[in-house]
C-alpha cells in the first residue's frame, strides 16, 4: 500500500439512514422511519437528560395534519401537558378596516389544529424516542464534515469527547436547523432575507381565558398572535421592528404589558401577567436546493419562514413524512429499499417543491404585504379581509393550508396510517 495515498478513514458504524439534528423535524423523521424497521442513526447535540435548546417556551400551532401524523407516531400520547384547541382564527389589521373569522364548525371540524408548547412537545418526542430499541443515537455529538465513502455510502464525520470518527449511511438527512453545518458542507447555498422585525415569545394571563380563538393581528411592525395554550394562558408571539427591540426588551412587565395591550387591543381584556420574554430575529433562510447525492435538506435547514400563519414546523414535518413515505413505499414494492438511490431522491425533490413554494409564497406575502404602511394598500388589505370574512373560495384556500392540507398530503398526515412494510431480513 502507497503510504502517501490518504487512505479512508476506519468506519465507526453503517446505517440506511443518518439523521443530523435532534429537534422537532429530526426526531419526529426518526421515530417515522424506525416503524418501517429501518436502521436509523440520530446526531443529537444535547446529552441525556437535556432537550435541545428548540424545546423552549416558544407556542407551536400543530395543524390537523400534523397531528394526524404525530398521533399515528404515538407521539400525541406522550404529550403530558394540556394543548389548546384552535376552534376559530380571527385576522385583523391595525389601523385598517374589516377582520376575518374562520370557524372550525363550518368546514365540519371541531377544531383546526392545536397549541402546544414546545418544550412539552419536546418531552413527548423524548419519551418515544426512548421506546425504540432498534434507534442509535449519537449524543452529545458534533457533524464536524463529510468523509469519503463511495460506492452507494456517504461518509459522514462526527466528534465527541472521546475524538473524532467516521459513521457512514445510504442517506444522510440534514435536520440541524436554519444555520445547518451539513447544507455548508454540501456547498448548497441558502438565500436569507431579514424581515426587519424581532419576535417576542412569552406566555401571558388576560381577564378573559382562551376560548379556543388564535389571534393574528397585523401591523406595521408584523404579526402579534395570541394564541389559546391548554393552561389557560395564551401564547404570545408579537413582532416589533428590529430597531426599537431593544427598547421593549428593556421594558419591565408592566410596560411590556403595556406595550402588547396597545398593539392588540381588548378583545381577551386586560392583559394582567406574562413569563419571561425571549427574542428571536424574523429571517427567511431558503436552501438554493434541498438535495445532493444522499443526502436531503429538510425543515429549518431546508427553509426557514417567517412564523406568520404558522406554517413553519408544520411544512418541516411534511418534509419528513413525505420522505417516510417513500422509502415505506419502496419498501412494499421491492421488500428492501436503498433510501439514497437517486430515482427516490428525485422523487422526494418532485413532491416537496410545490408545497414548498406554495408555502413560502403565503408566508413571505403576507408578512411583507400586511407590514406595509402604504396608505394606497390600506383599502386593499380590508377588501381582502372582507373577502376572507364572506367568499368561501378565499375562505377555503386559507382553511386549507391552516389545517396543513396543501399539495400532495403524506397519508399519515392524511390520518391513513396502515401498518407499514418491513425490509426482508430485517435490514434494508
Amino acid at each position: 500500500m502507497n503510504a502517501d495515498v490518504p487512505q479512508p478513514a476506519a468506519v465507526h458504524a453503517s446505517h440506511d439512514v443518518l439523521i443530523v439534528g435532534g429537534g422537532l423535524v429530526g426526531a419526529s423523521l426518526a421515530i417515522a422511519l424506525d416503524r418501517l424497521g429501518l436502521d436509523v442513526g440520530l446526531i443529537e447535540a444535547a446529552p441525556p437528560g437535556a432537550l435541545p435548546a428548540v424545546f423552549d417556551e416558544r407556542n407551536l400551532s400543530f395543524a390537523e395534519a400534523t397531528l394526524n401524523a404525530l398521533g399515528a407516531l404515538g407521539v400525541l400520547a406522550k404529550l403530558r401537558a394540556p394543548t389548546g384547541a384552535i376552534r376559530r382564527i380571527h385576522i385583523s389589521r391595525k389601523g385598517d378596516f374589516g377582520r376575518a373569522v374562520l370557524e372550525a364548525s363550518r368546514y365540519g371540524r371541531e377544531e383546526f389544529g392545536r397549541i402546544v408548547v414546545a418544550r412539552d412537545f419536546g418531552e413527548a418526542l423524548e419519551a418515544r424516542l426512548a421506546e425504540l430499541p432498534r434507534l442509535h443515537r449519537y449524543r452529545p455529538v458534533r457533524f464536524t464534515g463529510l468523509a469519503e465513502a463511495g460506492d452507494g455510502w456517504r461518509g459522514v464525520r462526527v466528534a465527541d469527547g472521546a475524538g473524532e470518527r467516521v459513521l457512514r449511511a445510504r442517506l444522510l438527512v440534514a435536520a440541524d436547523g436554519t444555520r445547518s453545518a451539513v447544507r455548508a458542507a454540501l456547498n448548497i447555498g441558502a438565500e436569507e432575507h431579514d424581515y426587519g422585525q424581532t419576535l417576542f415569545v412569552t406566555r401571558l394571563r388576560g381577564e378573559r381565558g382562551p376560548d379556543g380563538t388564535a389571534y393574528e393581528r397585523l401591523t406595521d411592525d408584523g404579526p402579534t398572535a395570541l394564541l389559546p395554550r391548554g393552561d389557560r394562558h395564551y401564547g404570545l408571539i408579537h413582532s416589533v421592528a428590529s430597531a426599537r427591540a431593544e427598547a421593549v426588551a428593556a421594558l419591565d412587565e408592566a410596560g411590556f404589558l403595556a406595550h402588547a395591550q396597545q398593539v392588540f387591543g381588548w378583545r381577551c381584556g386586560r392583559f394582567l401577567n406574562c413569563g419571561a420574554r425571549n427574542l428571536y430575529p424574523a429571517i427567511r433562510v431558503l436552501a438554493a436546493r434541498i438535495a445532493a447525492p444522499r443526502a436531503l435538506l429538510v425543515g429549518n435547514a431546508a427553509q426557514t419562514i417567517h412564523p406568520i400563519g404558522a406554517q413553519g414546523f408544520n411544512l418541516g414535518l411534511r418534509d419528513a413524512m413525505t420522505l417516510a413515505e417513500l422509502i415505506e413505499t419502496e419498501l412494499a414494492a421491492h421488500g428492501s429499499v436503498d433510501c439514497g438511490a437517486p430515482g427516490l431522491l428525485d422523487r422526494y425533490v418532485a413532491r416537496r417543491l410545490p408545497d414548498r413554494e406554495r408555502t413560502v409564497a403565503f408566508s413571505d406575502g403576507l408578512a411583507r404585504i400586511s407590514a406595509n404602511d402604504s396608505g394606497l394598500l390600506r383599502p386593499l388589505r380590508s377588501l381582502g379581509l372582507f373577502a376572507v370574512d364572506r367568499v368561501a373560495s378565499a375562505q377555503s384556500f386559507l382553511v386549507g393550508g391552516a389545517m396543513g392540507y396543501r399539495g400532495e398530503v403524506p397519508a399519515l398526515c392524511r390520518g391513513d396510517a396502515v401498518d407499514p412494510p418491513r425490509p426482508a431480513g430485517g435490514r434494508a
